[in-house]
Order: C-alpha cells, then structure tokens, then sequence
C-alpha cells in the first residue's frame, strides 16, 4: 500500500526515529493514533502478526523517542511485535511486504536494518543478549544504553530468568521492560501507580535509596529494618519482589497506553545506573474491538476487511496435520486415560485445542520452556504414564539435550509429535523445519518416522504410543493432508518400507509428504517408488534390494540434506560395499527464507517438476 501523508500528516513527520526525535511530546498521542491505524490499514492488505503490535504502540514511540536508537541498543523479544518499530525506522512504505518473498523479514533481523540489533524468531533471547550488549558498552564506555523489551509468555521461559540472575549479579547498566498483556502478574494499575512510577523513576528518590545504603552500612540493625521497610512500601504498590530479588531495581506496573507517562518514566530510568526492571501493562490488539477481545485468534491473520470486523472463513477443504494430531489424541484419550498430552505453549498452533477442553485433566500446557516440556515428560514416563509430547520441529532444537540425556539414554517411551517439519514459510529462516532429522537420526535407540499422508501420520503416532522400550518421534509438515478417508488404527511393523510403484533403471526413495510429488515424477520416469516410512530403524534390506535391482537411487525428503534421511541411505550402502550412484535431494545447505511454502519448494526445486529436473541434470552429467 502507499503512504497517504493527508491520512497520516504526524506520521508524515516520522518517517524515521530522528524526525520523531523532532516532534513535541504533545504530538505523541496523535502519532500513536495514527501508527496503530496505518498498522491495521497495512496488515489487513498484507496478513502478517497483528494483535501484539497493536499493544505495544506507546511502548515502542516512547522508547524510540527517549532513547537514541540505533546508536543504543533495542532488544525485541521474539519479534511478533516488532511492526510499529520497523514502521518508525525507515521501513514504513515496505511493511505492506513483509512475510513475503524477497519482503521485509516477519521480525527483527540484522541484515535488514541497523536498528534490528538482534535477529529473532525464538522467545526469551533478549535479555541475554542484551545484557552481553551492556557489558561491551561498559567496556566501550561511550554511553551506549541497553533497552530489552520481553513479553509475559516469554518471560517463563528459564532462559530470561537465567539472564536475569546473571544480571543481578554483575549489575551492568540495562532496562528490562516486561510487557504484560494478560494480567498475568498484576492488575494494580491506574494513576497512583504511573504517579508512583515516576516517584520511584525519579532521581530525587533513587538518590535518598543509594545515599540511605551508604550511610546505613556499618549499622546492620537499621540498615535490616530500613531495607525491609522499602521493600515493605515497594510491596504496597508493586508486584516486583521477584525481580528485587534477582537483582533489579523493579518500577512499575506502569500503563503502556500512556504515551506521555512512559516518555517520563523513560527518561528517568534511562539515568539510573544498574540493572533497572519497567513493568508495563498493554492490551494485546489495543485499539481494534475484534483483535482485544480475541488475541490469540488475531495473533497472526491473513488478508481481511477491517471494517467487518472478522477474519475470512478458511475455504474448509483438507484436514491440516495438526487438526489430525489433535483429533488421533481425543480418539486415543477416550480409549486410554494414561495418554498425557504436553505442549510448550503452543496449544492452538499444535491442534490441541478440543483435546485440551474434552480430556482436561490430561492436558498440560507447561508455558515456553521447551526444556521442561521433554524433562517433564520424562518423569511422567517413569512414573507410569504415556506422555505425548507436541512440539514444532524449530522449538525441539531448544530441548536436544533433555532429548538425548532425560529420555533416549533412559530408553524412556515418550512420543514426540513434531509439527512444521520441513518448509514453513512466511516466518523465514527462524521457523523453517530444516534440522530434525539430522539431529535425532544419530541419538540411538530413538524411533523416527515420516508420514507421506494423513492417515500413515495417524498410524505412525499410534505405532509411537504403543512403543514401549524408548522414545520415538513423528515428524510431518504444516499444511493439509490429502483429503484421504479415515481408517481404523494399525500398529506399522517398525523399520518397514512400503513399494508403491514399480519401474525400471531408477528408484525414488521417499521419506515424507513430498510423496505425492515423487508419484508425479516416477510416473513420467517411469521410476520405482518407494513410501520409506521410517527414517530410523531403517529398512535396509529395502535399501539394498533396491541398489541390486536398480541403476541409480534418489532420496527424497523436506530436510535438511547434510546428516538427513539420505545420508541414512548412503550409509548403508557403503557399508554394504554397494557402488551404485546416489542422488540426495531436499533442502540445502543454507538458511531457508521467508515466501509461501509453494514458492519455497518450487526455488528449492522441490515441486514435481524441480524433482524432475534435479534427476534428469544428474542422470546427463
């Protein structure tokens, strides 16, 4: 879309961070109108994440204008958020582009601007790297200051309490803004508290708080009873004993809607030395009825009329293979109350959501803490339960290790759904589904399979759940099935491929739901195809009949190429001394960026005719 300055004449005037600098404080309000309508004009046109920028509007104006971005530091949490700041940093007339191919990133990234100072995709990073950018500052002493921005669900994740305890320790001079939008922590806010902010914010009190410690240190006694009555005056008025504890000198809870508050708040606490703690309360889509009373719906939203006030009706086609999932747990639940379904936060995007009403009892969401989540699990496991674990193929790497040293090593029978294997999409190089098979093919004794339809990826997690001797994992893509017809559950013999073409000269070997591709590409090659089904065990007298009754073999999968299902294929063939040509497609050796999952797979010539061509190149070399 373009930028119509009669619409929007204060954000005319802040096309970039310095113009904003320019602006009196009393505009503010008037640009914060305006960014969050010009938001809603672009995403409604464009789709991307919409409710958590329209609740961090104030919050992201008053730090640009406090701070002195990008000489300072702005670290965004995960980065759903992060529209309105890259609006406000040069990229406003491109963000009708973002999550699109060759468009602006869905969030901060490094090589887009110098503003982004981290690249994220992942929770619960900033304060960490923000406070390895506090410590260079202090070294680099030229006053550079540290801003990170965290979420209430990112928060819970171990890693930010990590940081924070770090923090508290070394005490570098950094502000850590909480943005809370569920009411999560507390719910005091109204104008004793922004007043009891700035008080606490200001320097007259911040230097009675340092001087009164000076003073008071050879008196144990009196300096005990002055401490505890400040914390008992803090207490009244603010929730942030926890944060006091690890160290930070906690202020607030402040409203983030309140722009002129904020730009005060900010500016004092931009002069306070150590690590400072904002508490901040927002309103996730704050401004658009529809986006405040269902956040989570208008998290992230395809294109739509905002004058209707409702997202399009998706086209009910094909089952996706998270609605699969979720419905294989209700059907399962019913017939067995030891299943215990467990999902790192990610509830709705994992197909949980009727098994989370219907089997309550059954169902933990443990928050973003992916670690926990398989540890957890875990012990559920020796305690005697059958413990499910759903979790995006991107967010397991955050849980390898408790994968490998809490489940494999105890031969433990978890079950690890994985959702978004392979391609993704609009979220780019953050999201992509790349490395699952390669980092579990070498943990030993862990069972992997990839479903080439729905109705294999209903049989392979029921063959999971039966498996009774140590983990195994189910790993398929974002998207629909093949509109397939429901068919009762089988346990799979395990380690068994499947022929389902046969043909001369050449054989496909498919691990995955590119199947439907390869059966386009063996008909017109007239090639054998073969349903691999298990990455590991693998059937390698398949594999070797195979490489005797054929001239060459392609692999096939939606993973990574180094260490993936094909490099499976080729070592079983050295080791069996089988000199046969061997071709490995899937996805290569780089970072895989943002576009539709169509466009991805037909650059990275993963659509039938890409397969195709790839083959013939090789096969005329």
């Amino acid at each position: 879309m373009s930028f119509d300055t009669a619409q929007y004449p204060t954000l005319a005037l802040a096309s970039t961070v310095q113009e904003l600098r320019l602006l009196p404080k009393e505009q503010l309000p008037a640009l914060c109108d305006e960014l969050r309508q010009y938001l809603l004009d672009s995403v409604s046109q464009s789709s991307g994440h919409f409710a958590s920028g329209l609740g961090v509007v104030e919050l992201t104006v008053a730090i640009h204008y406090v701070y002195n971005t990008p000489f300072d530091h702005l670290v965004w949490d995960v980065g759903h958020q992060a529209y309105p700041h890259k609006i406000l940093t040069g990229r406003r007339d491109r963000i009708g582009t973002i999550r699109q191919k060759d468009g602006l990133h869905p969030f901060p990234w490094r090589e887009e601007s110098e503003h982004d100072v981290l690249s994220v995709g992942h929770s619960s990073t900033s304060i960490s790297a923000g406070l390895g950018m506090a410590v260079a500052a202090e070294k680099e002493a030229a006053g550079r200051r540290t801003v990170c921005v965290i979420g209430d669900g990112a928060i819970t994740a171990g890693m930010a309490f990590e940081a924070m305890n770090h923090a508290g320790d070394i005490k570098p001079d950094m502000l850590v803004i909480l943005n809370d939008n569920d009411m999560s922590i507390s719910e005091n806010v109204g104008a004793l508290n922004n007043r009891v902010a700035q008080i606490l914010s200001g320097k007259t009190y911040s230097w009675l708080r340092e001087s009164g410690k000076r003073v008071l240190t050879g008196l144990p006694p009196i300096k005990e009873l002055v401490k505890r009555t400040e914390e008992h005056l803090k207490g009244m008025v603010s929730p942030g004993t926890l944060f006091e504890e690890l160290g930070f000198n906690y202020i607030g809870p402040v409203d983030g809607h309140d722009v002129l508050t904020l730009v005060s708040t900010l500016t004092n606490m931009r002069e306070l030395s150590g690590p400072q703690f904002l508490h901040i309360i927002s309103k996730k889509g704050k401004g658009y009825a529809p986006a405040e009373e269902d956040p989570i719906t208008w998290h992230a939203v395809p294109k739509f009329d905002p004058a209707s006030g409702a997202l399009p009706k998706s086209k009910g086609g094909l089952p996706t293979y998270s609605n699969v999932f979720g419905d294989w747990l209700c059907e399962v639940a019913e017939q067995d109350n030891k299943l215990m379904g467990i999902t790192p936060a990610m509830r709705e995007g994992s197909g949980m959501v009727r098994f989370s009403r219907e089997y309550p009892q059954q169902y933990f969401d443990v928050a973003i803490a992916e670690q926990h989540a398989v540890t957890f699990a875990a012990g559920m496991a020796i305690g005697g339960y059958k413990p499910v674990v759903a979790i995006y193929s991107t967010f397991l790497q955050r849980a390898y290790d408790q994968l490998i040293h809490d489940v494999a090593i105890q031969k433990l029978p978890v079950l690890f759904a994985i959702d978004r294997g392979g391609v993704v999409g609009a979220d780019g190089q953050t999201h992509q589904g790349a490395f699952d098979i390669a980092f579990m093919r070498c943990i030993p004794d862990l069972v992997i399979m990839t479903p080439s339809d729905e109705n294999e990826c209903r049989n392979m997690l029921y063959t999971g759940y039966q498996h009774q001797t140590g983990p195994s994992a189910v790993r398929y893509p974002r998207g629909s099935g093949r509109g397939l017809a429901t068919t009762p559950l089988e346990v799979l013999p395990l380690g068994k491929g499947m022929i389902t073409r046969r043909g001369e000269k050449l054989a496909i070997l498919n691990f995955g739901t590119l199947l439907a591709e390869a059966e386009t590409v063996a008909e017109r090659l007239n090639a054998t195809l073969v349903d691999m089904r298990f990455v590991k065990p693998m059937d390698e007298t398949l594999v070797l009949q195979l490489a005797e009754q054929h001239d060459n073999l392609v692999t096939l999968e939606e993973g990574a190429i180094k260490g993936g299902a094909g490099s499976g294929v080729n070592e079983v063939l050295m080791a069996a001394r089988r000199m046969i040509p061997v071709l490995n497609l899937g996805l290569p050796d780089r970072f895989i960026s943002q576009g539709t999952q169509e466009e991805v797979r037909r650059d990275l010539e993963l659509d039938a005719d890409g397969i195709q061509a790839s083959i013939e190149r090789w096969l005329n070399q």
